[in-house]
Protein backbone atom coordinates (compact mmCIF):
# COMPACT_ATOMS: atom_id res chain seq x y z
CA UNK A 1 0.00 0.00 0.00
CA UNK A 2 1.12 3.37 -0.93
CA UNK A 3 2.35 5.23 2.09
CA UNK A 4 1.81 9.17 2.26
CA UNK A 5 5.57 9.62 2.67
CA UNK A 6 6.77 8.16 -0.35
CA UNK A 7 6.76 11.12 -2.26
CA UNK A 8 9.01 12.54 -0.11
CA UNK A 9 11.20 9.32 0.30
CA UNK A 10 11.25 9.41 -3.30
CA UNK A 11 12.55 12.98 -3.97
CA UNK A 12 14.84 12.36 -1.07
CA UNK A 13 16.62 9.33 -2.15
CA UNK A 14 16.63 10.64 -5.76
CA UNK A 15 18.95 13.75 -4.25
CA UNK A 16 20.99 11.26 -2.11
CA UNK A 17 21.74 9.39 -5.50
CA UNK A 18 22.16 12.43 -7.78
CA UNK A 19 24.87 13.33 -5.39
CA UNK A 20 26.52 10.37 -4.38
CA UNK A 21 26.22 8.63 -7.85
CA UNK A 22 25.58 10.87 -10.40
CA UNK A 23 24.20 10.76 -13.80
CA UNK A 24 22.19 7.29 -14.85
CA UNK A 25 22.39 5.72 -11.37
CA UNK A 26 20.33 2.95 -12.59
CA UNK A 27 22.35 1.84 -15.03
CA UNK A 28 25.31 1.92 -12.85
CA UNK A 29 23.61 0.14 -9.91
CA UNK A 30 22.62 -2.82 -12.89
CA UNK A 31 26.64 -2.66 -13.47
CA UNK A 32 27.27 -3.32 -10.20
CA UNK A 33 24.60 -4.72 -7.79
CA UNK A 34 22.89 -6.90 -10.43
CA UNK A 35 25.21 -8.20 -12.75
CA UNK A 36 25.66 -11.71 -12.92
CA UNK A 37 29.31 -13.71 -11.47
CA UNK A 38 30.75 -14.07 -8.47
CA UNK A 39 32.23 -11.52 -5.97
CA UNK A 40 35.20 -10.67 -3.76
CA UNK A 41 32.65 -10.66 -0.51
CA UNK A 42 30.09 -13.15 -0.17
CA UNK A 43 26.02 -11.67 0.95
CA UNK A 44 26.57 -12.28 4.47
CA UNK A 45 30.01 -10.21 4.86
CA UNK A 46 30.59 -7.50 7.35
CA UNK A 47 32.28 -5.88 4.46
CA UNK A 48 28.92 -5.67 2.88
CA UNK A 49 26.82 -4.91 6.01
CA UNK A 50 29.27 -1.85 6.55
CA UNK A 51 30.21 -0.34 2.98
CA UNK A 52 25.82 -0.42 2.29
CA UNK A 53 24.82 1.59 5.21
CA UNK A 54 24.14 4.83 5.74
CA UNK A 55 26.65 4.98 8.71
CA UNK A 56 29.17 5.44 5.66
CA UNK A 57 28.51 9.18 4.95
CA UNK A 58 30.07 10.07 8.96
CA UNK A 59 32.65 7.46 7.92
CA UNK A 60 33.51 8.79 4.76
CA UNK A 61 33.88 12.26 6.17
CA UNK A 62 35.89 10.75 9.06
CA UNK A 63 38.35 9.80 6.68
CA UNK A 64 39.21 12.50 4.54
CA UNK A 65 39.74 14.48 7.88
CA UNK A 66 41.79 11.45 9.37
CA UNK A 67 43.56 10.92 5.86
CA UNK A 68 44.30 14.64 5.83
CA UNK A 69 46.64 14.54 8.63
CA UNK A 70 49.60 12.60 6.61
CA UNK A 71 51.74 15.55 5.52
CA UNK A 72 52.61 13.37 1.87
CA UNK A 73 48.96 12.07 1.29
CA UNK A 74 47.87 15.27 1.95
CA UNK A 75 50.18 16.95 -0.91
CA UNK A 76 48.64 14.81 -3.42
CA UNK A 77 45.56 15.90 -2.36
CA UNK A 78 45.93 19.34 -2.40
CA UNK A 79 48.15 19.28 -5.45
CA UNK A 80 46.61 16.81 -7.89
CA UNK A 81 42.84 16.70 -6.66
CA UNK A 82 40.06 18.89 -8.00
CA UNK A 83 38.27 18.52 -4.19
CA UNK A 84 37.35 22.38 -4.19
CA UNK A 85 36.27 22.68 -8.17
CA UNK A 86 34.63 19.76 -8.71
CA UNK A 87 33.79 17.95 -4.86
CA UNK A 88 30.84 15.82 -6.09
CA UNK A 89 32.74 14.44 -8.85
CA UNK A 90 35.74 12.94 -6.28
CA UNK A 91 32.77 11.83 -4.08
CA UNK A 92 31.12 9.75 -6.95
CA UNK A 93 34.59 8.41 -8.14
CA UNK A 94 35.14 7.17 -4.67
CA UNK A 95 31.72 6.16 -3.78
CA UNK A 96 31.83 3.71 -7.47
CA UNK A 97 35.24 2.06 -6.54
CA UNK A 98 33.87 1.05 -2.82
CA UNK A 99 30.54 0.01 -4.62
CA UNK A 100 32.68 -1.86 -7.51
CA UNK A 101 35.12 -3.58 -5.13
CA UNK A 102 32.46 -4.38 -2.51
CA UNK A 103 29.90 -5.45 -4.29
CA UNK A 104 30.77 -5.90 -8.10
CA UNK A 105 31.25 -9.06 -9.94
CA UNK A 106 34.84 -9.55 -9.87
CA UNK A 107 36.01 -8.43 -13.06
CA UNK A 108 34.14 -5.31 -12.39
CA UNK A 109 36.09 -4.91 -9.12
CA UNK A 110 39.39 -5.83 -10.64
CA UNK A 111 38.97 -2.84 -13.37
CA UNK A 112 37.93 -0.59 -10.67
CA UNK A 113 41.69 -1.04 -8.90
CA UNK A 114 43.32 -0.77 -12.39
CA UNK A 115 41.75 2.76 -12.83
CA UNK A 116 42.99 3.57 -9.36
CA UNK A 117 46.27 2.26 -10.17
CA UNK A 118 46.20 4.66 -13.77
CA UNK A 119 45.16 7.93 -11.72
CA UNK A 120 47.68 7.47 -9.06
CA UNK A 121 50.88 7.10 -11.41
CA UNK A 122 50.09 10.39 -12.11
CA UNK A 123 49.81 11.58 -8.69
CA UNK A 124 53.85 12.29 -8.00
CA UNK A 125 55.27 15.60 -6.72
CA UNK A 126 56.90 17.47 -3.40
CA UNK A 127 55.30 18.62 -0.55
CA UNK A 128 55.74 22.16 0.95
CA UNK A 129 58.34 20.68 3.47
CA UNK A 130 60.67 19.08 0.33
CA UNK A 131 60.09 15.84 0.60
CA UNK A 132 58.83 13.73 -2.44
CA UNK A 133 55.96 11.76 -2.66
CA UNK A 134 54.07 8.81 -5.04
CA UNK A 135 50.44 8.18 -4.31
CA UNK A 136 51.05 4.47 -5.65
CA UNK A 137 53.80 4.56 -2.69
CA UNK A 138 53.03 1.33 -0.75
CA UNK A 139 53.50 3.32 2.79
CA UNK A 140 51.19 6.45 1.62
CA UNK A 141 48.79 3.64 0.30
CA UNK A 142 48.49 1.83 3.41
CA UNK A 143 48.40 5.08 5.72
CA UNK A 144 44.86 6.10 3.17
CA UNK A 145 43.31 2.14 3.64
CA UNK A 146 43.98 2.28 7.96
CA UNK A 147 42.68 5.68 7.99
CA UNK A 148 39.65 4.60 5.69
CA UNK A 149 38.85 1.47 7.09
CA UNK A 150 39.23 2.78 10.57
CA UNK A 151 36.87 5.26 10.46
CA UNK A 152 34.12 3.44 8.24
CA UNK A 153 34.15 0.30 10.74
CA UNK A 154 34.39 3.21 13.68
CA UNK A 155 31.35 5.04 12.50
CA UNK A 156 29.27 1.88 11.69
CA UNK A 157 29.77 0.46 15.33
CA UNK A 158 28.64 3.93 16.41
CA UNK A 159 25.25 4.65 13.20
CA UNK A 160 24.82 1.54 12.03
CA UNK A 161 22.27 -0.98 11.55
CA UNK A 162 23.86 -3.10 14.75
CA UNK A 163 27.01 -2.68 15.70
CA UNK A 164 29.25 -5.91 14.58
CA UNK A 165 30.44 -8.35 17.28
CA UNK A 166 34.09 -8.89 17.56
CA UNK A 167 34.54 -11.36 15.55
CA UNK A 168 32.77 -9.89 12.69
CA UNK A 169 34.73 -6.59 12.82
CA UNK A 170 38.02 -8.40 12.80
CA UNK A 171 36.42 -10.16 9.95
CA UNK A 172 35.47 -7.07 8.45
CA UNK A 173 39.51 -6.02 8.92
CA UNK A 174 40.40 -9.16 7.81
CA UNK A 175 38.46 -9.21 4.24
CA UNK A 176 38.56 -5.89 3.47
CA UNK A 177 42.56 -6.36 3.45
CA UNK A 178 41.93 -7.99 0.01
CA UNK A 179 40.83 -4.39 -1.51
CA UNK A 180 44.11 -2.96 -0.15
CA UNK A 181 46.61 -6.03 -1.54
CA UNK A 182 45.17 -5.37 -4.84
CA UNK A 183 45.94 -1.76 -4.65
CA UNK A 184 49.35 -2.15 -3.31
CA UNK A 185 49.54 -2.35 0.59
CA UNK A 186 51.76 -4.96 1.73
CA UNK A 187 50.71 -6.89 4.87
CA UNK A 188 47.80 -4.88 5.32
CA UNK A 189 46.13 -5.68 8.76
CA UNK A 190 44.07 -8.38 9.33
CA UNK A 191 42.25 -7.65 12.52
CA UNK A 192 40.76 -5.08 14.80
CA UNK A 193 44.05 -5.11 16.83
CA UNK A 194 46.57 -4.77 14.20
CA UNK A 195 44.40 -2.17 12.70
CA UNK A 196 44.31 0.03 16.03
CA UNK A 197 48.04 -1.10 16.05
CA UNK A 198 49.10 0.31 12.56
CA UNK A 199 47.18 3.69 13.78
CA UNK A 200 49.19 4.26 16.48
CA UNK A 201 52.39 3.55 14.47
CA UNK A 202 51.79 6.38 11.91
CA UNK A 203 51.25 8.67 15.13
CA UNK A 204 54.47 10.11 14.66
CA UNK A 205 54.46 10.96 10.71
CA UNK A 206 51.02 13.51 10.90
CA UNK A 207 50.79 16.53 11.61
CA UNK A 208 48.59 19.73 11.00
CA UNK A 209 49.27 21.66 7.46
CA UNK A 210 47.59 24.62 6.08
CA UNK A 211 46.34 22.16 3.48
CA UNK A 212 44.91 20.37 5.92
CA UNK A 213 43.47 22.93 7.88
CA UNK A 214 41.85 24.38 4.44
CA UNK A 215 40.64 20.90 3.14
CA UNK A 216 38.81 20.44 7.04
CA UNK A 217 37.33 24.04 6.68
CA UNK A 218 35.97 23.07 3.14
CA UNK A 219 34.49 20.05 4.20
CA UNK A 220 32.55 21.11 7.72
CA UNK A 221 31.98 24.79 6.63
CA UNK A 222 31.68 25.26 2.92
CA UNK A 223 29.97 22.54 1.34
CA UNK A 224 29.25 23.32 -2.20
CA UNK A 225 25.22 22.36 -1.54
CA UNK A 226 21.98 24.39 -1.46
CA UNK A 227 20.56 25.89 1.55
CA UNK A 228 18.24 23.48 2.58
CA UNK A 229 20.64 20.45 2.09
CA UNK A 230 23.05 22.29 4.33
CA UNK A 231 21.65 21.36 8.29
CA UNK A 232 21.67 17.52 7.49
CA UNK A 233 24.51 17.77 6.00
CA UNK A 234 26.47 20.05 9.11
CA UNK A 235 24.59 17.31 11.30
CA UNK A 236 26.69 14.42 9.25
CA UNK A 237 29.83 16.83 9.88
CA UNK A 238 29.45 17.19 13.30
CA UNK A 239 29.12 12.99 14.07
CA UNK A 240 32.19 12.61 11.60
CA UNK A 241 34.27 15.24 14.23
CA UNK A 242 33.28 13.62 17.08
CA UNK A 243 34.59 10.79 16.43
CA UNK A 244 37.45 12.10 15.57
CA UNK A 245 40.37 10.75 18.36
CA UNK A 246 41.09 13.59 21.00
CA UNK A 247 44.36 13.94 19.85
CA UNK A 248 43.49 15.17 16.20
CA UNK A 249 41.38 18.01 17.21
CA UNK A 250 43.60 20.68 17.96
CA UNK A 251 45.85 19.89 14.74
CA UNK A 252 42.71 20.33 12.86
CA UNK A 253 41.48 22.88 14.35
CA UNK A 254 38.37 21.16 15.77
CA UNK A 255 36.28 21.44 19.22
CA UNK A 256 35.84 19.09 21.50
CA UNK A 257 33.00 19.21 23.91
CA UNK A 258 32.18 16.09 25.15
CA UNK A 259 28.93 16.99 26.98
CA UNK A 260 27.70 18.43 23.21
CA UNK A 261 28.31 15.68 21.78
CA UNK A 262 27.27 13.11 23.97
CA UNK A 263 23.70 14.52 24.48
CA UNK A 264 23.09 16.52 20.98
CA UNK A 265 25.49 14.85 18.22
CA UNK A 266 25.23 11.61 18.70
CA UNK A 267 21.28 11.87 18.15
CA UNK A 268 21.27 14.23 15.91
CA UNK A 269 23.88 11.90 14.03
CA UNK A 270 21.86 8.92 14.71
CA UNK A 271 18.90 10.62 13.11
CA UNK A 272 20.17 11.62 9.50
CA UNK A 273 21.50 8.27 9.35
CA UNK A 274 18.31 6.62 10.25
CA UNK A 275 16.30 9.48 7.78
CA UNK A 276 18.97 8.77 5.35
CA UNK A 277 18.72 4.99 5.43
CA UNK A 278 14.75 5.22 4.98
CA UNK A 279 15.29 6.83 2.19
CA UNK A 280 17.13 4.21 0.32
CA UNK A 281 15.44 1.62 0.98
CA UNK A 282 12.83 0.49 -0.42
CA UNK A 283 9.08 0.63 1.19
CA UNK A 284 8.02 -2.87 1.57
CA UNK A 285 6.43 -5.10 -1.47
CA UNK A 286 8.84 -2.82 -3.96
CA UNK A 287 11.88 -4.32 -5.52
Amino acid sequence: MASPLDPARDWLAEQIRGRVIGDQPDDKAAAIMTAPGPRWFPADSPVRLVHGDASMFVGGLRALLLQSLHPLAMAGVAQHSDYRSDPWGRLQRTAEFLASTTFGPIPVAEQAVAIVHRVHQRVVGTASDGRPYAANDPHLLRWVHVAEIDSFLTAYQRYGTRPLTPAEADRYVHDVALVARKLGVNHPPTSVADLRGELRDFRDELRSTPEAREAARFLLLEPPLPLPARPPYLLLAAAAVSLMPAWTRWQLRLPLLPVSEAFVVRPAGDAVTRLIRWSLTPPAGVA
